[in-house]
């Protein structure tokens, strides 16, 4: 087939633009002949940006569009969708081939999931989908045939180390003679802070993220290690590993993004510079390379004098609530990424709220969240509201007494 018709959920943030890059890029080289696709972009969806998300739909001739907040989208000839469940619709109602999945949140689960149950092919740039409903999604892939090919750069990698021995992800069982994958980890800003300096630091100090140019919800996540976290619970459900052979190391070149280790001893590594553009061509383009936006890395540069560290988990506590949600099960994914969610929310919001607030309202909200059984889609958002509303409540009380 020439021509792949790609839905863009999250069309306005950080990847969702990118993709776009990449997407103009790869046209140009089917144009000269030198890659056998054309992308056809069927449909935007944006949470908000509607401006953005206007001007996206002109250039690309795209005659539908979704969008959860605001009506400024208004364009001729143009299907506007509009709501919470928008992005739902637009992918349930709109035909295409693949879906890049990047909503940040569990906003982008009911679509997400609506792509794969309908045998879409998943460009995942959403982990929290799988870190809160992978109970779901896996199945429903393996049911429809769905592909979900991983965009976040640590899985990207991992899923690059094991081709050739393992089919595209969601794996049904764990490939053959893996011994650990190891996702790497820059440190973020607090890779060398005290303790005390990460529970006092500001929303300023914590999005000054030294190698990765990202959104702010996941700059916070990456600086908390909480973005690990969540990436050890999407390898476990992308590669079908225990949570005892996924690890982390910090490594704070940022220039290999997974390691994998056969129990041979000997491991394979993915180095690229950190550019995103690179794992979302990688997606797209299944099971091609073709030349990429990416500026190569050169051998003997300072990013190639790789460094690895293990991580600290006194420092960076969030780190461990993975295993636990592995263990554990049901709905206590969705329950920590809610949870997550609404403290890093909160943080962006008050400037006020000092950076180790965040992991202290984390780990009250599992403790009080009792975990149940995910049998449905409507568990996972039971889940989520019931673990956002003890966060908000210890926000409120912690608010009132400053008074």
């Amino acid at each position: 087939m020439a021509t792949r018709r790609l839905i863009i959920l999250g069309s306005t943030g950080s990847i969702g633009t990118q993709t776009l890059e990449v997407v103009t890029h790869l046209n140009a080289l089917h144009t000269r002949g030198l890659f056998e696709h054309r992308f056809e972009v069927v449909g935007l969806a944006a949470g908000k940006g509607a401006a953005l998300l206007a001007e996206q739909a002109r250039t690309f001739g795209v005659r539908d569009v979704a969008i959860a907040e605001g009506n400024g989208v208004e364009l001729p000839g143009v299907s506007v969708r509009r709501g919470a469940d928008a992005a739902e619709r637009l992918v349930r109602e709109v035909d295409c081939d693949v879906v890049l999945a990047a909503i940040v949140g569990s906003a982008g689960l009911p679509a997400t999931l609506a792509a794969v149950q309908l045998g879409r092919d998943v460009a995942l740039a959403n982990k929290e989908t799988l870190v809160a409903a992978g109970s779901l999604v896996v199945p429903a892939s393996h049911r429809s045939g769905a592909k979900l090919l991983p965009v976040d750069s640590e899985h990207a990698a991992a899923w690059q180390c094991l081709q050739g021995i393992c089919e595209a992800p969601a794996l049904k069982e764990p490939p053959p003679s893996v011994r650990r994958v190891i996702l790497t980890a820059s440190g973020g800003p607090f890779r060398t802070a005290t303790s005390a300096q990460i529970a006092g630091a500001t929303r300023e100090q914590a999005l000054k993220h030294p190698t990765w140019t990202m959104g702010a919800k996941v700059t916070i996540d990456s600086a908390s290690l909480m973005n690990k976290a969540l990436e050890i619970i999407e390898a476990h459900w992308l590669f079908a590993l225990p949570g005892e052979k996924i690890e982390a190391a910090v490594h704070p070149q940022s220039a290999a993004h997974a390691l994998v280790e056969f129990d041979d001893a000997s491991m394979v590594a993915q180095l690229a510079t950190p550019d995103m553009r690179g794992p979302i061509q990688t997606a797209l383009t299944w099971p091609r390379r073709v030349e990429s936006l990416v500026q190569p890395m050169p051998i003997g540069s300072a990013a190639t004098s790789l460094q690895f560290e293990a991580p600290d988990r006194n420092r960076f506590p969030l780190l461990a609530t993975a295993y636990r949600a592995i263990r554990e099960g049901g709905t206590s994914g969705a329950i920590l990424n809610a949870a997550n969610e609404e403290a890093v929310l909160a943080f962006l919001r008050d400037d006020a709220m000092r950076f180790g607030r965040i992991s202290e309202l984390v780990l009250e909200a599992i403790d009080a969240v009792a975990t149940s059984p995910l049998t449905s889609l409507e568990d996972a958002l039971d889940a989520d509201r019931r673990a956002r509303a003890v966060v908000r409540t210890r926000l409120t009380r912690v608010t009132a007494a400053a008074r």
